[in-house]
């Protein structure tokens, strides 16, 4: 007899399926007069379920022969014989019902008598099955036992480990836009009592005045930006009448934007001016954060409804020990001045161009811009990660930027980072896509099907894998 008809090594491949292999199309052995079909392998948790059809109808044996079908699976270094099945010719058939057979067959056929053998066997699952190897031994012997000729051959090669979700991730290009950005700070000037003239060299006003001009001057030298404007609030401390506070902050508000306006020579259009006669609610944070003595009645008053006099008076009269302390160390601090500068930043084009600044100017960059810029590189490599993880850093409340560093964490496996990106990703089809992935890499399936079918009815095609994925998971 020959061999399998040189089937085995490309006889169906390997189909992979969770926890099961089959190979639907038909496979010959001994020359073509048997052929296996419908061959399947699979598990459950704790069992391997083989079974084919084994289809004999062409099979012409002599009266005084038998042929048996030996299947085993092989591991590494572990083999597995298979219960077994015999086909005899009409003598060697009656003889083995007189006589019996072997312990491995477990059932015996005579030649003719049936087309296909229905073959179906249940084993103990043991972890090296799942890369086992399934072979099929034939063998043909004659009236007195001796073998006349056999082969062996490999039907299928198994690959039952547990399916691993593997996703695919849609990363969201940011909308273009102007690139406004704000420079914020607050200077401490030091004015005589009662007065609202600025000088120069008085107590700490050098370096005060000197931050304030530090941060314009990095702005306005900056060839690729344009000032836009130049907020200045004014605010004074609560001691002394209110009316008094008021002609102060607006009085040294103005001062102060005078004073600016002599070193730029910028039009009155570009610096707008506002104060807060008195810094209340500056005074509020400083006691709630701090361990003073009778800090919540003092806090009680400060959130009062009484007029500011009133509530610095009541303070005075009641915490004498208290105010003093404040007056002495904490109202200085709440004269300040906050300015804000308000600029734009140029677009940059040129690839390259963005990934240099990615690396040292990134406050320049947009989000579209370091976007683009991600698609020349190589996807998931460490560059192409940080691009987007310097996106939320410099955007963290953006619905794309947190989006696409979500995406990026769930390609690092950093799951506990992506739940929190998406917390704050919006609602779009896109981040509903995202929460698919991240409930499917955490295995809630269940929550994973229901945002994958509404991703793809909202146009989101890499959802249908995911749900074929899910499908074979489960």
């Amino acid at each position: 007899m020959g061999a399998m008809n040189r089937i085995a090594k490309t006889l169906c491949g390997v189909l992979s399926f969770l926890g099961g292999l089959t190979c639907a199309n038909g496979q010959s052995l001994m020359d073509g007069q048997v052929a296996v079909r419908e061959l399947a392998v699979s598990r459950s948790e704790d069992k391997l379920f083989i079974s084919m059809d084994i289809d004999v109808d062409a099979l012409k044996i002599g009266s005084n022969r038998e042929v048996i079908l030996f299947p085993s699976l092989t591991g590494e270094s572990e083999i597995l014989s298979l219960p077994s099945v015999m086909i005899a010719g009409r003598n060697r058939y009656y003889h083995r019902l007189r006589n019996g057979i072997e312990p491995s067959v477990t059932a015996l056929y005579r030649n003719g008598e049936v087309a296909v053998v229905e073959y179906r066997t249940v084993i103990p699952y043991e972890k090296w099955m799942g890369k086992a190897k399934l072979y099929a031994f034939n063998e043909v012997r004659g009236c007195c036992n001796e073998p006349i000729a056999g082969d062996n051959e490999l039907l299928l090669v198994l690959d039952l480990e547990p399916r691993v979700f593997v996703p695919v991730f849609v990363y969201i290009r940011p909308e273009a836009k102007p690139k406004i950005n704000v420079c914020e700070g607050s200077a401490y000037i030091d004015f005589p009592v009662s007065r609202t003239e600025i000088y120069e060299d008085y107590r700490r006003n050098p370096e005060e005045l000197g931050k304030i001009i530090a941060t314009i001057d990095a702005i306005k030298n900056d060839s690729d930006t344009r000032i836009i404007s130049l907020s200045i609030k004014g605010y004074a401390s609560p001691e002394s009448p209110y009316v008094n506070n008021e002609r102060l902050a607006r009085g040294r508000t103005q001062t102060l934007k005078e004073y600016v306006q002599l070193q730029y020579d910028f039009p009155d259009s570009i610096i707008t001016t506002s104060y807060e006669p008195e810094d209340w609610a500056g005074l509020e944070r400083w006691v709630e954060g701090s361990t003073i003595s009778n800090r919540e009645k003092i806090l009680d008053i400060i959130r009062s409804d009484l007029e500011p006099d009133a509530k610095e008076w009541r303070i005075k009269k009641n915490y004498p020990d208290e105010y003093a302390y404040l007056l002495r160390n904490v109202y200085p601090g709440l004269r300040h001045s906050d300015y804000v500068v308000k600029y734009e930043v140029r677009s940059y084009t040129d690839v390259d161009e963005i990934r240099r600044l990615l690396k040292t100017q990134p406050q320049k960059l947009s989000l579209n811009e370091m976007y683009l810029a991600a698609q020349e590189m190589e996807t998931g490599s460490d560059e192409y990660n940080e691009t987007f993880a310097i996106a939320v850093r410099m955007f963290p409340d953006d619905e794309a930027a947190n989006l696409n560093a979500a995406n990026t964490a769930m390609r690092l496996r950093d799951l506990d980072g992506a739940r929190r990106y998406l917390a704050k990703a919006g609602n779009s089809v896109q981040a509903v896509y995202a929460r698919g992935v991240y409930a499917a890499l955490t295995e809630d399936y269940l929550t994973a099907r229901e945002l994958f079918e509404q991703a793809f009815a909202g146009g989101i095609a890499e959802a249908a894998d995911m749900l074929l994925q899910i499908d074979e998971i489960e």
